[in-house]
């Protein structure tokens, strides 16, 4: 995680001299009169039941949600126009994304950072994702570039591509906020956090044993802080060492600090980058001392899966299941975003948990229109405790015109990812930072009465009813093949003339070619 923080006045002209802030995601967010901005590019889906939580969510593919200020005038306009340039920027598909495929969803996306008016108005947030969006070496180094130190320095040099497109998940994430300069917030700064989240498999990498270090990981070790940093530090979790296999670290960590968050401890090991004397690479190296014994997993609070159910080309239905492991219920928000061309029913959503039907305590429906808007669904919920509730809604499928299909038709379209928001009561699992914090560090020992959770569905692809694209193929061919038949007769029969010619000319060939090769010759005459 990359944090910068700019102390600069808010206004239309604050982002000229930008200081140590990438100008070009400055003038960006500037003349696109811009609040917030999240971004993400994900490949993979996080596994929630095995991994935990992430301290930054992202759902696989594109995802772009943005605040406007309260003053900016034709929304969808501007919103346009600020996809375009960030697509430019980070070298991804974001031109794709525009108001056919874009919605303002009312509670699940509330401003991070502050806020000068308490009445938010949801017209002017707005949330789109391109679940196909492929993450590549190309937006790689437009990301890196907006770093201060570049790739050249600090940690940024330890994203390799090589190395990074080479895990089971990695997102790349861009987040501006503004936040409070002082503890009275009398004054406003500026906050961009850049995040990278990697999911590495050693026994998929090659490793026979579970030993970890920085150059497996990445290629090559640190070479040293980024000279524009305040502070640089590696956490490594060492919790599972007094539960599970332990290992050893090699150097030696400048620090240990022990955390207690939600009611659950955790211990980490520190190196302070910017104390470390580096007359060579640094390499952490994590060395188990016996064989690591995988125990029995223990899923999370809160996880949820989707798919889709039904058979053949005309009905369909979307099933969410979300699991609840804590011993009191808890509420909600549950979010669906579904193309214009899958319409979907509100009188057909169901939600069902052990056998009964739950009332929704709030439901939000705005029905999509073709190829202009999005089909939106937001409800509250109280799951009840220990329990797996399922959320069921049918749609239709629709036939689309021949030129709104992809050129791999057969593939099938895509359906962005659910979102689920809660308020959990305990910390388990939990790493994301707090609202106030910027960094790592801030989320130690950060209790609370609750914490803030969003979760990511899978993305979900099905297909549309396809028309046989080979059939104009078939076409060109017969309709050539014709052509080519009919043109020989045709030609021969308006281009030759026929002509008598005398009997002589029916003798046979033996005939004709003695005549030819005796042809001029006078015969001999006879002596008598």
């Amino acid at each position: 995680m990359f944090t910068t923080v700019w102390d600069a006045p808010s206004g239309p002209q604050m982002f000229q001299h930008c200081h140590l802030f990438p100008r070009a995601l400055g003038e960006v967010a500037g003349r696109h009169n811009v609040q917030e901005l999240h971004v993400t590019l994900t490949e993979g889906l996080w596994r929630y039941e095995y991994w935990g939580f992430p301290v930054s969510d992202a759902a696989p593919g594109a995802e772009l949600w943005t605040w406007f200020r309260n003053d900016t005038k034709d929304v969808d306009n501007i919103w346009k126009k600020l996809t375009g340039a960030l697509s430019g920027l980070l070298c991804a598909s974001l031109n794709f994304i525009g108001t056919p495929n874009s919605l303002s969803p009312e509670y699940s996306f509330r401003p991070t950072g502050v806020v000068k008016n308490s009445n938010l108005n949801s017209s002017f947030v707005r949330y789109a994702t391109l679940p196909r969006e492929i993450v590549c070496t190309e937006n790689l180094t437009p990301w890196k570039k907006l770093l201060p130190c570049d790739s050249k320095k600090g940690f940024a040099s330890l994203l390799n591509a090589g190395h990074i497109h080479n895990t089971n998940y990695h997102s790349l994430g861009l987040h501006i906020r503004p936040v409070c300069k002082d503890a009275k917030c009398t004054e406003v700064s500026i906050e961009l956090r850049q995040t990278v989240s990697l999911v590495y498999d050693m026994m998929i990498l090659g490793f026979q044993n579970q030993d970890w270090s920085l150059r497996k990981l990445f290629g090559l070790g640190l070479s040293g802080p980024c000279p524009l940093a305040t502070s640089s530090f590696i956490y490594v979790d060492v919790t599972s060492n007094e539960t599970g296999t332990p290992y050893q670290l090699q150097p030696e960590p400048t620090e240990v600090i022990t955390s207690i968050r939600g009611g659950y401890e955790s211990k980490f090991k520190v190196y302070n980058i910017q104390k470390m004397s580096f007359t060579h690479m640094l390499n952490i190296v994590a060395t188990y001392s016996t064989p690591k014994v995988y125990a029995v997993n223990v899923p999370p609070v809160l996880y949820a899966s989707r798919y889709i159910v039904g058979y053949g080309q005309e009905r369909g239905g979307i099933v969410t299941k979300i699991h609840n492991n804590h011993w009191k219920h808890l509420d909600i928000i549950y979010l669906e975003n579904i193309p214009w061309f899958l319409p979907i029913y509100l009188h057909t959503l169901r939600v069902v948990a052990g056998g009964k039907e739950i009332t929704p305590i709030l439901k939000k429906y705005v029905p999509g229109k073709e190829r202009s808007r999005p089909y939106s669904l937001e409800v509250l919920l109280r799951i009840p405790a220990r329990s797996v509730t399922e959320i069921y809604i049918e749609f239709d499928y629709v036939f689309l015109k021949w030129q709104e299909y992809p050129p791999d038709a057969n593939h099938g379209f895509y359906i962005g990812s659910a979102i689920i928001s809660a308020y959990l009561p305990v910390g388990k699992n939990y790493m994301g930072l707090p609202q106030a914090g910027p960094t790592i560090y801030s989320s130690f020992n950060a209790s609370r009465e609750g914490f803030l959770l969003q979760l990511r569905t899978e993305s979900l692809i099905i297909t549309l009813p396809t028309p046989d694209f080979s059939m104009p193929y078939n076409v060109i061919c017969l309709a050539c093949t014709v052509v080519a038949l009919a043109f020989g007769p045709l030609h021969n029969i308006t281009t030759k003339r026929l002509c008598m010619k005398d009997g002589n000319s029916c003798n046979g060939l033996l005939i004709r070619l003695k005549s030819m090769l005796f042809k001029g010759r006078k015969p001999q005459a006879q002596a008598h």
